[in-house]
């Protein structure tokens, strides 16, 4: 085993000028993540000198045939590998001439938004983790329970905290391949974590999610963990898994931006279901009001001052989009939308919050 993780590490740059690419792509699914990478005969530092590339889009669930890429970032094992984050065209042959069709439509309409705005977003992630045979959580006693839910989160402690090696190992990997991502923490049901990215403007924001999701799954590849994107894993008294988003405007960071923000979340709760059909699949097993956000079926918000006003009965409120205290206090800054789901494509999710808040219907 020692042998075979000096192979891993060793450092190429040593020895020869040539490095790996590594070509990340999403799969048919929308959520399942692939990769496969080839030798490039030195550094690139410009994406359009990157060699375009193709695999079978038939055992991925997608047409046969891809195309070009957008270089994203080092991997975090060595200097001379890259990460490529990709833009998959399917090939069509009509008429005997060549066409290409962007068959990742979601990040086409998310730029195509982003050109209108300045947006701020972070991202934040759970991620439960899995012991592999069982697909029971990290920690968990198999086949039974911990205890209740209360100490787990930000916990600290080997009956608190199961997987922190790994959560710690992708935070690091992040920092080293240029991920903005900004911190962690245990969460609220044993075994799971979450992580944020941003905050970052427009597109970038869902970019570098994707990447933070393909490091993690490598991660746990490597530690025989499984991970996966389910909103609520375990049925029960367990809080699900979320992504909830941080958004603001210009104008929302802006003096007077907290009336922005009002308006903002207005326009929202009259798209409540429109949005919530593209948060992601499962979410009504986690939206259930009982845990960290409102029954799927009802869009509600509140200020801090009228919930702390409610004195005890404030613990049990739980909001679909929530506001921050420093927010409120500044009277400009975010807001947090609770409702998408851990297996949400952020592409989605970004760009039809900022359409929904920003342009008139």
């Amino acid at each position: 085993m020692a042998l075979l993780t000096d192979l891993i590490n060793l450092n190429l740059s040593e020895s020869t000028d040539k490095i790996i690419a590594e070509y990340i792509w999403i799969g048919g699914s929308g959520m399942d993540l692939r990769s496969k990478a080839r030798t490039l005969n030195g550094p690139v530092s410009d994406p359009s000198k990157l060699p375009k590339w193709n695999y079978d889009g038939s055992s991925t669930g997608q047409a046969p045939g891809e195309d070009t890429l957008k270089l994203f970032s080092r991997i975090p094992s060595e200097e001379a590998t890259i990460f490529l984050l990709c833009v998959m065209l399917t090939i069509l042959l009509e008429y005997q001439f060549q066409q290409t069709r962007d068959v990742q439509q979601p990040r086409s309409s998310a730029i195509l938004m982003f050109l209108q705005k300045s947006l701020g977003m972070v991202l934040n992630k759970n991620t439960p983790l899995l012991q592999k045979d069982v697909k029971w959580p990290l920690g968990w006693p198999v086949g039974g329970y911990p205890g209740p839910q209360g100490p787990y989160y930000c916990g600290v402690g080997a009956d608190k905290a199961w997987g922190r090696d790994i959560v710690d190992s992708h935070y690091k990997a992040c920092l080293y391949a240029g991920i903005n991502i900004s911190g962690i923490n245990g969460e609220v049901m044993p075994g799971q974590w979450e992580f944020q990215v941003g905050p970052a403007v427009g597109i970038s924001a869902a970019d570098e999610l994707w990447v933070a999701r393909y490091i993690l799954e490598r991660i746990t590849e490597i530690a025989g963990v499984v991970l996966t994107f389910d909103p609520k894993p375990i049925q029960g008294d367990w809080n699900g898994a979320g992504a909830h988003t941080n958004y603001s405007t210009k104008s929302m960071r802006k003096e007077g931006g907290f009336e922005v923000i009002k308006k903002a979340i207005e326009k929202l709760g009259k798209k409540h279901k429109e949005h919530i059909a593209a948060y992601g699949e499962g979410n009504e097993r986690r939206l259930t009001g009982r845990h960290e956000t409102a029954d799927i079926n009802t869009f509600k918000w509140f200020d801090f001052p009228f919930i702390l006003s409610l004195n005890r009965v404030w613990q049990t409120v739980v909001p679909s989009v929530r506001v921050g205290r420093d927010t409120q206090k500044e009277g400009k800054g975010y807001f947090e939308d609770r409702r998408p789901a851990s297996n949400m494509d952020p592409y989605v999710v970004t760009s039809m919050i900022a359409k929904t808040t920003i342009l008139s219907e």
